[in-house]
């Protein structure tokens, strides 16, 4: 049987910022991309809900020793889920992921109407802006122009900016890849460089040119990282 390869997204992204990951590796493991239920309705934290999901989902598909793989809010999650059940996770992989800093500065944007303006900000998330096709802006503005998915990605943002993760790092013994933008500048480089140090058994790779979400602005360079990691012993 395939091993289990979870793929979790962003607070705006989607599960289309995986199609290179999924077009590369779904020879080999059986892909899961569960939409994280970000705009879902329901009493307690946002974050701790995300959590209990991925829980929920790892549990009624019977899933073991898998491999997540979380960018941003999605990296939060996993490392969320990884320190309570470290005997599901086989491999823990981040990218620009939250947990330590993020730059909040981002935040406002989901308050703007100018179509203008989001598509700087999306563009912002990348190093090159031209990553920032005219259906992701599109799919972002979407959400942006929706009061009620506006609220609630206040509501998570401010969730994940309070759960502060480097007390719960050291006791993750899990392997763990960091594949990280140099030119992140959402979760810039030395977010990097704290993850590795505070988790045991964690590895950094940096990737030039890059910004905060590399498995869609270089997902050749990507997979060939991650393919690397995931056939060591």
């Amino acid at each position: 049987m395939k091993q289990s390869m979870l793929l979790l997204h962003g607070l705006f992204g989607g599960l289309s910022n995986w199609e290179g990951v999924v077009n590369h590796f779904s020879p080999h493991y059986n892909i899961h991309i569960p939409a994280l239920p970000i705009y879902d309705e329901h009493p307690g934290d946002n974050l701790e809900y995300l959590v209990q999901f991925l829980d929920q989902y790892i549990a009624s598909a019977g899933l073991e020793n898998v491999i997540l793989v979380g960018n941003s809010l999605g990296g939060h999650v996993a490392i969320l889920y990884t320190h309570r059940h470290p005997e599901k996770v086989a491999r823990l992989v981040l990218t620009g992921s939250s947990g330590l800093y993020e730059n909040t500065s981002m935040g406002s944007y989901p308050k703007r109407g100018s179509y203008d303006y989001i598509r700087e900000r999306v563009a912002y998330t990348f190093y090159d802006p031209a990553t920032a096709t005219d259906a992701l802006v599109a799919e972002v503005f979407s959400t942006t122009t929706n009061a009620r998915k506006c609220f609630r990605i206040v509501k998570m943002a401010k969730s994940a900016n309070r759960n502060y993760v480097a007390g719960l790092l050291p006791h993750i013994p899990t392997r763990t890849l960091l594949i990280w933008g140099e030119d992140d500048k959402i979760t810039p480089p030395e977010v990097a460089q704290e993850f590795r140090r505070l988790l045991p058994q964690a590895e950094l790779v940096m990737l030039a040119k890059c910004g905060h979400a590399p498995m869609m602005e270089l997902p050749a360079a990507f997979n060939e990282v991650l393919t690397s990691f995931l056939e060591k012993d």
